[in-house]
């Protein structure tokens, strides 16, 4: 016999859906963006080679 299936655990972060956002409007004409998470700052920047690079 199945057990009833379980709650969801309230504090895991589960998305209905994922975000697509531009980084070009995060940044705009900039090189690097400080997004803040949860208290915390993390750099947000671009290489000269395009690429991204997130760094707390």
């Amino acid at each position: 016999m199945r057990s009833p299936p379980q709650p969801p655990d309230s504090k895991a972060i589960r998305p209905t859906s994922t975000k697509e956002i531009e980084v070009a409007s995060l940044i705009g004409t900039a090189r690097e963006v400080v997004l803040l998470h949860r208290g915390e700052r993390y750099r947000l920047r671009v290489t000269a080679n395009g690429k991204l690079i997130l760094t707390k």
